[in-house]
């Protein structure tokens, strides 16, 4: 069997040689002259998956490494007999993750409280809910907001259910929701003009979900004024950013929030599985389990106090203030160019680290005072 997978899921050749040829190729230049003769497509959330890309093709599963599905056609595979999946919540630490050292980050950079913020979490799915778990667990108070969610009777978060209105009023808004554009409560263009100012002045908005769930231009001029700080992980109309915007969030990095080594992996873990089951094959890949420790798992603290112990941890497993960095030099260099500045921002995710979940690593000699966040934020604690 043939296999066409993009080049940037991570070790797809050990996770599917056993089921066929694999060959990879750029995401998001795919068409349908590369899929010749193709049986199986294994992409992510930069490939638009439809009939102008498979219509007489021989692909019969297209499974996606990520956890959103707004880039397949799913009613179109259906109808033409496609099987399909997803890696539902195979990043959902990861994007956590970022959130916390986003948070502490710009925090530290305001002089505000992180402990004292209000925390409303838009989108209570497998991302949203672990991102509120991990807030929770550092005693944040943090509120859910999901319409579609609480209507549908789903078991409510400690808090309860919240709407948009109470989310905008808290003080920080971080956005998990999938981009949808059709039902009762579409996502796309959700915080619009109206909606960003009636947000807090001085609150932050954190969007790691679908760029386009936030209008661009309404957030740069709420944030030109100096009303809202945003950190922004998705863009709209990404890859091609408009560096007004980057100039004015105070923390922008290249839509890698969900791009852990152990996410990443268990994404390609996922979609193994669903393959296997979906052609009769053994699925036994081992993916997450088998990854080997970082060379730089033993972090020593001993000579820290308790905030810059766990800012140190933080900016060891991840560095938010370095993909800011990066990102910003990517799109200087690429100066006005839009076409150059995509594929600076592509060039950013498909080269990005080796970054390491927090449970990865071992921190020897915590002050005392640090030692319940960095065991609630999931380090091992060493005596």
């Amino acid at each position: 069997m043939l296999i066409i997978a993009d080049e940037n899921i991570p070790l797809v050749r050990e996770a599917f040689a056993d089921l066929g040829e694999v060959r990879t190729l750029p995401g998001r230049g795919l068409r349908r002259a590369d899929l010749h003769a193709a049986e199986l497509l294994l992409v992510r959330s930069v490939t638009r998956v439809d009939a102008e890309l498979l219509a007489g093709s021989a692909v019969r599963f297209v499974a996606s490494a990520t956890i959103g599905r707004d880039h397949l056609d799913t009613d179109w595979l259906d109808a033409a007999g496609i099987g399909w999946a997803t890696a539902p919540g195979c990043n959902a630490r990861a994007v956590a993750e970022w959130v916390v050292a986003a948070l502490l980050r710009i925090s530290q950079g305001r002089g505000l409280d992180w402990r004292r913020l209000r925390v409303a979490v838009v989108g209570y799915g497998n991302v949203g809910r672990r991102v509120a778990g991990l807030l929770g667990a550092l005693g944040l108070d943090c509120q859910a907001c999901d319409p579609p969610l609480a209507e549908s009777g789903a078991a409510a978060p400690a808090g309860g259910f919240v709407d948009l209105d109470a989310a905008l009023d808290c003080d920080l808004l971080s956005l998990h929701t999938p981009l949808t554009r059709s039902g009762r409560h579409p996502t796309a263009g959700m915080l619009g003009a109206a909606e960003l100012a009636r947000m807090r002045p001085g609150s932050l908005l954190f969007n790691s979900g679908r760029g386009a769930v936030v209008d661009g231009a309404a957030l740069l001029a709420e944030l030109r004024a100096g009303r809202l700080h945003a950190a922004l992980d998705v863009w709209p109309d990404e890859p091609r950013l408009d560096p007004a915007l980057l100039r004015w969030v105070a923390l922008g990095t290249p839509h890698i929030a969900g791009y852990s080594h152990e996410g990443r992996v268990r994404g390609t873990q996922m979609i193994r599985a669903a393959v296997g089951a979906a052609f009769s094959a053994a699925a036994d890949w081992p993916g997450v389990a088998a990854l080997a420790a970082p060379a730089d798992a033993l972090l020593d603290l001993r000579a820290d106090g308790a905030d810059e112990a766990v800012d140190a941890a933080l900016g060891h497993a991840c560095d938010v203030a370095r993909d800011d960095a990066d990102l910003r030099a990517a799109m200087h260099a690429a100066g006005g160019d839009g076409t150059a500045r995509a594929a600076a921002f592509d060039g950013l995710r498909r080269d990005y680290r080796q970054r390491r979940e927090f449970t990865a690593y071992r921190v020897a000699g915590a002050p005392a005072a640090a030692r319940g966040t960095l065991a609630a934020l999931g380090f091992s604690l060493l005596d």
